[in-house]
Formats: structure tokens, C-alpha cells, sequence
């Protein structure tokens, strides 16, 4: 049993203080998604995709012709870091940038065929990942798990203040 799987399965049979579970959760949290990236990002790299490419071509491929702004804020990356990318994306031929006709600031992004071709390429390499993470674990716990993040997800984004970014003290009392 790993490190990861003795603090889980200790803190849900009982035999962790509830300080120790709330301080190995993030980093329980945190290691299952750094596994995840890195296996994904093994194989994302054989189609020459980088893990902060794959960000924005997955919100493309939900919504083509975003602007520059509203891709940094669907991926959650600062403007200056989406520039890189799209400047990137566009070398590879994956992208286009179309002056908006209707506001000339504005600039928006364009899948090319080659950008949403990988689609069909990548996609399938995400869900090959999320099927070895899962592998092994009943329907039944892999629902549970579900509910608990989506709940983990839910408590934090109504706890934060969304000008300070801060959890409010009133959210920690229960």
C-alpha cells in the first residue's frame, strides 16, 4: 500500500485525527493530480501537445473563436501565459487569430483542421488516463468519489470571497 492509500485509508477508517486528514488532503489531492498530468501529459507530448497546450484546445474544442481574455479565464491561466500558448498553438498550425469584426480590440481564436483533428487524437488519450486511475474500483466508490470532490468543490467555491480569493472564517464554522 502506498503512502497516499495507508493516509487516505486511515483517515476514512477512523484511525487519523481529523487535523491530519485536513492536512493530507490537499496533498492527497494534489499527488492524484500531478499523476494524472503526468501520465497524461506522456502521452499528450507523442502528438507534440504540450499540458498547457491541452488546456486550451480543450476549451476550444467546447467553444471555437473564444477571445484571448475569456481563454485565459475558461482555463484559468493569466493573459501573458495564454499569449505564449496561442503563440505557440499558431507556429504549429493549430490555431488562428481573427481581429473581432465588431470590436477591433479584440482578438479571437480559431481552431484550424489540424487544431480540432486532434480531438480525435487526444481525447482518447485523456480517457485512456482516466480509466487507469479508476482501475480496480467499484462503480459504487468511483460514484462516492464523484460526490465527495463535486462536494469538496462546492464547500471551497462558496467559501471563497471572490475579491480576496481568501476562504471566509464564517465558512469554517460547522
Amino acid at each position: 500500500m502506498t503512502k497516499q492509500e495507508r493516509a487516505a485509508t486511515e483517515g476514512i477508517e477512523g484511525q487519523a485525527t481529523s487535523g491530519e486528514v485536513e492536512a493530507g488532503l490537499g496533498q492527497v489531492l494534489r499527488d492524484a493530480h500531478r499523476a494524472m498530468s503526468r501520465a497524461l501529459q506522456s502521452r499528450i507530448a507523442l502528438h507534440g501537445v504540450s499540458m498547457g497546450q491541452w488546456f486550451f484546445l480543450r476549451a476550444l474544442w467546447e467553444q471555437d473563436g473564444l477571445t484571448q481574455r475569456e481563454l485565459s479565464q475558461r482555463v484559468g491561466m493569466m493573459e501573458p501565459t495564454t499569449v505564449t500558448a496561442i503563440n505557440s498553438m499558431e507556429r504549429r498550425g493549430l490555431v488562428t487569430r481573427v481581429r473581432n469584426p465588431h470590436d477591433r480590440r479584440k482578438v479571437n481564436i480559431f481552431l484550424t483542421p489540424k487544431g480540432k483533428d486532434l480531438r480525435g487524437v487526444l481525447l482518447p488519450c485523456s480517457a485512456e488516463v482516466a480509466r487507469a486511475a479508476v482501475a480496480g474500483m467499484p462503480e459504487d466508490q468511483m460514484a462516492q468519489l464523484m460526490a465527495i470532490l463535486a462536494r469538496i468543490i462546492g464547500n471551497l467555491d462558496s467559501a471563497t470571497d471572490p475579491a480576496t480569493g481568501l476562504v471566509s472564517p464564517e465558512a469554517l464554522e460547522d
